[in-house]
């Protein structure tokens, strides 16, 4: 035998370790760990069945600890309007503005606070009051835009929070933090969070559903990128599983012709052997996200079709969410079909609404829009309460900040635009043990600075995770010499005051 000869497989084991693939298998594999909580394995696993597949059993286990406390919600579903919908024209209501119509915003007020290059050189900030007229609805008398007279019906079922605050002034960066907790991209977003520590009760579609909807705004809108809905640092499994709006909701989601259910499921079996025999030869935990979505693949071929059949919904939930439900990927259908996911035990669906970036033509943009999403969130709500889910399901809506009270451009009395503004944003939370008919939170007479109860984006998400039964201090994952967390590694508060 040649010295070539040799050496050949020696050389070709070595230079296929990867540096995560040698420490994995030189010790204790924290992939034989994820195999076994992926296959759902009960108890202690011989050795000679460790890592055999058993299709049987649930795909999406919650972490053995998870959940910490009882949880107020089993689910999750989370309203983006991406883009920065104006507080000042939906939930913020300032009366006395229009005195100061026209006038540049004091400096007493902005107070050196910093601003985008899109309004920084211009000579004057002319305040811009807003032009829809506001009405308290509900019993709790909560002030609402006529812009939303739909979701304003639902209000004793809503917390209004005033006063959040995030730390980006720009799109991606902000949007990027609302969903992960951090400006810088990598991170594993709360979707994905939840699918990770509480798993799903359903084994047949993805425990975290991604719908991004069409909109009727005709201002360009911001790109959406899938770190929003990433898994970053957690396995790949947890990434959010975007449905898409048009055609077939998951791309090769129909069999080729000639080709039987049975068949795919013998090739599936032997693609799965050929997974785990190289599993078993790198210790690469990547391998085992591959064959769970394989499997979760195959699931869904009979799933989606089901989830996504209308034709079972009564005359009378259809014209509840209006009429453009019946259309494919817009924000109504996808609102149904949020329903429809919530009915079956998904953990978490993001809805991501594009177009709310409104620097010109503000009200005609936003009138739009509104129309987009009031009636159907409306009909959302009072649809998961008829089916006995609202009280354990968690709506969360709002944007990635809020909007300037004085105007970018031109201003007169019927148009003006409002460029980003990060210190004050108004969001808002249903079910689960939120206490409806609340409003928290105070701004100044300009809806420019927080003067009471600030809330902070990373105390939203503590929230978030307090009703699904999870500690935020103690939801953490070993990424880098760190401990990670979604609400970062200052303190955060959970916001009780919204709370039952």
């Amino acid at each position: 035998m040649s010295d070539n000869t040799f050496e050949s497989p020696l050389r070709e084991f070595l230079v296929g370790q990867t540096r995560r693939q040698f420490f994995a298998s030189s010790g204790f594999s924290v992939g034989s760990i994820a195999l076994a909580g992926l296959l759902g394995k009960q108890g202690s696993a011989s050795a000679a069945d460790a890592g055999k597949p058993n299709y049987g059993s649930r795909v999406h286990p919650a972490l053995p600890e998870m959940p910490h406390f009882p949880a107020k919600a089993k689910r999750l579903i989370y309203l983006h309007w991406n883009g920065a919908p104006s507080q000042l024209d939906t939930w913020d209501y300032k009366p006395d503005l229009h005195k100061h119509f026209g006038i540049d915003l004091p400096e007493s007020v902005r107070m050196g606070q910093r601003l985008t290059t899109m309004t920084s050189g211009q000579a004057k900030f002319p305040v811009a009051p807003s032009k829809f007229k506001f009405k308290q609805m509900g019993h709790s008398g909560t002030w609402v835009s006529e812009l939303l007279p739909h979701i304003g019906s639902q209000v004793d079922k809503i917390a209004l929070m005033r006063t959040v605050f995030t730390n980006a002034i720009n799109h991606d960066p902000a949007c990027t933090f609302v969903m992960t907790g951090s400006e810088i991209p990598g991170k594993a977003s709360l979707g994905s969070w939840l699918a990770y520590g509480l798993g799903s009760e359903n084994e047949d579609l993805p425990s975290f559903v991604v719908l991004t909807p069409s909109w009727s705004s005709k201002a360009n809108a911001q790109a959406l990128f899938t770190r929003m809905w990433s898994s970053g640092f957690l396995p790949g499994k947890f990434t959010g599983v975007a449905l898409r709006g048009q055609g077939d909701p998951v791309l090769y989601i129909q069999n080729p012709d000639g080709v039987a259910r049975d068949d795919r499921r013998r090739m599936l079996d032997t693609l799965n052997k050929f997974n785990q025999a190289n599993y078993e030869r790198y210790a690469d935990p990547d391998t085992l996200t591959r064959i769970a979505q394989y499997e979760m693949a195959f699931r869904m071929q009979a799933s989606v079709p089901d989830l996504t059949d209308f034709s079972n919904e009564s005359k009378e939930t259809l014209e509840m969410y209006g009429p453009d439900v019946t259309k494919p990927g817009t924000y109504a259908a996808s609102c149904l079909l949020a329903r429809r996911l919530a009915e079956r035990n998904v953990r978490a669906v993001q809805i991501l609404h594009r177009g709310w970036d409104q620097h010109n033509n503000l009200p005609s943009e936003i009138s739009l829009q509104c129309g987009d999403v009031d009636q159907p969130t409306a009909a959302l709500i009072k649809d998961l309460e008829k089916r006995g889910l609202l009280d354990d399901t968690l709506i969360v809506c709002g944007g990635e900040f809020g909007r300037t009270v004085y105007s970018q451009g031109a201003l007169s009395n019927e148009n003006y635009g409002r460029d980003h503004h990060p210190k004050n944003f108004c969001m808002w939370m249903a079910g689960a043990g939120v206490k409806g008919g609340t409003v928290f939170g105070e701004t100044d007479d300009f809806s420019y600075n927080v003067v009471k109860d600030p809330v902070h984006l990373n105390e939203l998400n503590a929230t978030v995770l307090q009703q699904m039964g999870i500690d935020h201090r103690r939801f953490i994952y070993p990424f880098q010499g760190l401990d990670q967390r979604l609400t970062g590694v200052e303190p955060a508060r959970v916001i009780k005051e919204i709370l039952a």
